[in-house]
């Protein structure tokens, strides 16, 4: 069942806070009173402190990530970062990661290109002509509404692997700089706005990673049950949260902006916030009892002769 909308929130709580004034308010959005303008703002700062103490199973998406690559052909010239006379520049930006004959470890496009040049940020060790470089694909863009990565949850679904980090920064240079720059798994961080993955890969491979969306409310008629936006807008509006948590949210609110004493709604909101957790998606069993046995072979029940030969 549909959460109750923002309207229906506020008249069923002020009416029951017995605010005779304004108590049925046939508006919220709009609404020039000052209580109820005041009440408003602070229920949608409220409900945004309120999407990051939990991992709420609405606000928690998939985002699938495609690693591209291409090859390209071009000319270097040594002490230069210019890639001249390219065969093609189409796709590249300064997202791609440059790998090839003379191209220094961790070179990266500065630029966009622009005609048949590619400029990097690391000048090339040797000169050629027609050399083969690939580019690959190694920052992606966050989602607009991440707030925050689910630990744990990057993946390489291509090869099956989890992904490793993220990486401190530390070594970070180390994967840049060092002898041993690849590894069969990938390394993975968040730094200048990008979520980055190293080495370069030089093949196609989709990844993903599940992170906690900022947004929390639910527009009109929504054609899924997932949030898309973080304030309220429209009186019709709807939230993740369960009714008697945001009733509770809006009291304690009022109260709180009033200067009233806030004991009784502070334990009221407290017990609703902990219901509201303990029920959001189900929890796994805990066992009180020994150890599960293995299902597998190993060392805890490896026979002790004859292997079942």
């Amino acid at each position: 069942m549909a959460n109750s909308t923002l309207l229906s929130l506020f008249q069923t709580t002020l009416q029951g806070m017995g605010v005779a004034t304004y108590g049925t308010p046939a508006t919220v959005i709009g609404n020039t009173n000052q209580d109820v303008v005041q009440t408003l703002a602070l229920v949608n700062i409220a409900g945004g402190e309120l999407n990051r103490q939990h991992e709420w199973q609405q606000a928690v998406k998939q985002y699938i990530l495609e690693a591209s690559f291409f090859s390209y052909t071009g000319d270097t010239t040594v002490g230069s970062a210019s890639l001249t006379n390219m065969s093609s520049i189409a796709s590249l930006d300064v997202t791609f990661a440059c790998t090839g004959t003379g191209i220094p470890q961790d070179a990266r496009i500065s630029a966009a290109p622009a005609g048949s040049t590619v400029v990097l940020n690391r000048e090339a060790t040797v000169a050629g002509t027609t050399s083969t470089f690939t580019f690959s694909k190694i920052l992606f863009a966050l989602p607009s509404d991440l707030d925050r990565i689910v630990d744990a949850t990057q993946w390489d679904d291509s090869r099956r692997w989890s992904m490793m980090g993220p990486k401190t920064a530390q070594e970070r240079e180390f994967l840049r700089n060092g002898f041993i720059a690849s590894a069969p798994r990938i390394r993975f961080w968040q730094m200048g706005g990008y979520f980055q993955i190293w080495p370069p890969l030089g093949t196609d491979e989709v990844l993903s990673y599940e992170y906690v969306s900022k947004w929390w409310i639910l527009a009109t008629a929504p054609a899924t049950p997932a949030p898309t936006k973080e304030l309220f807008t429209v009186d019709t509006d709807t939230c993740m949260f369960p009714d008697p948590l945001m009733r509770a949210l809006i009291k304690l609110k009022y109260w709180e902006a009033k200067g009233f004493d806030t004991t009784a709604p502070m334990r009221d909101y407290a017990m609703q916030l902990d219901l509201a957790k303990a029920h959001d998606a189900g929890s796994k069993d805990l066992s009180m009892g020994a150890r599960q046995g293995q299902v597998l072979m190993g060392w805890g029940n490896i026979p002790d002769s004859g292997y079942g030969l």
